[in-house]
Parts: C-alpha cells; sequence; structure tokens
C-alpha cells in the first residue's frame, strides 16, 4: 500500500455511473473525471512552525470531494488512486 508524507492523503477514485437515470449510457468521452473519492491512506500532518504536527481534517474511511484538477494519478492493480495535499479536500461527505 501507498504510505503518503506530511500533510497528503491517498484517495481511492470512486467512479460515477455511466448511464443516466432515464437510461442512457455516457460515453467516456463524454465523462468528467471524478472529484470523488474514499480516503485510503492519511499522513502525519504539516509541521508547524513550533515543531508540532497539525491534526488532519479526514481520516481513514472518510468520503470527500476535491479539487477538479488537484493531485497526482496512479494505478496499482487496476485501481485507480489519487494522492493530493489535504488542502485540496474540499468537503467531507457524511
Amino acid at each position: 500500500m501507498i504510505k503518503p508524507l506530511g500533510d497528503r492523503i491517498v484517495i481511492k477514485v470512486i467512479e460515477d455511473t455511466e448511464q443516466t437515470s432515464g437510461g442512457i449510457f455516457i460515453p467516456d468521452s463524454a465523462k468528467e473525471k471524478p472529484q470523488k473519492g474514499e480516503v485510503v491512506a492519511v499522513g502525519l500532518g504539516k509541521m508547524n512552525d513550533k515543531g508540532e504536527r497539525e491534526p488532519m481534517d479526514v481520516k481513514v474511511g472518510d468520503v470527500v470531494l476535491y479539487a477538479k484538477y488537484a493531485g497526482t494519478d496512479i494505478k496499482m492493480d487496476g485501481v485507480e488512486y489519487k494522492i493530493l495535499s489535504v488542502k485540496d479536500a474540499l468537503a467531507v461527505i457524511e
């Protein structure tokens, strides 16, 4: 597994459905990049000026929305992951 450093997180990208509610299938060329994922690993946190680690806002298992062009895409064992800074995570979906 991937262990992120500092204030970075690893998320497993959640693909949207390929079919609309009306039953129309959406081709890959017309899909937007997904912006939702499940947090699978969290770094230790950023060091502040006092030399202390700042707590992370997310934890493993959270589903987050992230900035559209944020992070680095990687693929391991056929699964798409994204490594991004915790500041690029915009919201936690509850």
